[in-house]
């Protein structure tokens, strides 16, 4: 498989103008080729998980590594935050999106997903090969220890602790959820954290906040899936931060033709061989379908 690809003049294409031109041109690129998927926020949005950056989000603060381990109030008014947030996060399923990536691994067409969302969607629509790049809300981590135990495990204790503030809460208000799993509520005041159960360290949630790094072998691993794949395809995703924009910018030093399907601009545009202004269920879901075939008239 030749994996140049030449940049396309005035890539991007406004896919509600011309939807049948968008999903035949990006059918095109990925045919025959062994595509990797990279994921963002805006994949999640059609699942009820808000996103940080689409043109409709609202201006939102996300929190820092520095701002949880050096106030302990911050803390525990995350972990109230959480407390709440992390149940609607568990409770989202996986929309029409995430359910045509995983046929289209079934397919063999996709080759696997790395994902900067934390919501596991990806692995509850089936998808199999997912590098879930910054963490899962699923788990909680020892920052002293290193131990890591289940969200749901940390939910029974901090229930324990703080009876029925979490039905509370949610009773109390419409609850906004962050794409981090952080409800939006103000009153924390009187909950009550608990530590570590082997050593009383500070836990955190098996997330990589802003600020933090990427474990290495985890960034290791995507690249080599860049390195063995024929296409990238970007899902959802501004390419705001580095984290996943490196994913980008190595497969165009490696010529490695490169889709992107999200609303707005992003960082990685430049580099595209295709760029579609649309909504990633839309587009997702027609590329998984047939393709259709045109009859001529006798």
């Amino acid at each position: 498989m030749d994996r140049s690809s030449s940049r396309a003049s005035g890539s991007g294409l406004n896919i509600r103008d011309r939807p049948h031109d968008g999903i035949e041109r990006l059918r095109e690129l990925l045919d025959n080729r062994r595509t990797l998927v990279i994921t963002g926020a805006g994949m999640s949005t059609d699942s009820g998980i808000p996103d940080y950056r689409g043109p409709k989000s609202p201006p939102r603060t996300p929190m820092t590594f520095q701002q949880f381990i050096g106030d302990p109030d911050f803390r525990r008014h995350y972990w109230a935050r959480n407390h709440v947030g992390w149940r609607h996060m568990d409770a989202a399923m996986p929309n029409a999106g995430h359910r045509a990536l995983a046929g289209l691994e079934r397919a063999g067409s996709v080759r696997a997903v790395i994902t900067q969302n934390v919501d596991l969607l990806h692995t509850k629509a089936g998808s199999r090969q997912v590098i879930d790049l910054h963490g899962t809300y699923a788990r909680v981590a020892c920052l002293s220890c290193g131990r890591r135990v289940s969200r749901y495990a940390l939910a029974e204790r901090l229930d324990r602790l703080n009876p029925g503030f979490a039905e509370t809460v949610a009773a109390a208000t419409s609850v906004e959820i962050a794409p981090d799993a952080d409800a939006i509520i103000s009153s924390t005041e009187h909950f009550r954290m608990v530590g570590c159960e082997h050593c009383d360290g500070i836990l955190k949630p098996d997330i990589v906040y802003f600020g933090e790094s990427v474990p290495p072998e985890r960034v290791a691993a995507a690249f080599e899936l860049v390195e063995q794949c024929d296409a990238v395809l970007v899902a959802g995703s501004s390419l705001t931060v580095m984290s996943g924009l490196r994913f980008v910018r190595r497969a165009a030093k490696l010529a490695i033709p490169i889709a992107i399907v999200n609303r707005g601009r992003t960082r990685g545009d430049e580099f595209a061989s295709l760029k579609l202004d649309a909504g990633c269920s839309d587009v997702l879901t027609a590329l998984a379908a047939p393709a259709r075939t045109t009859r001529s008239r006798d």
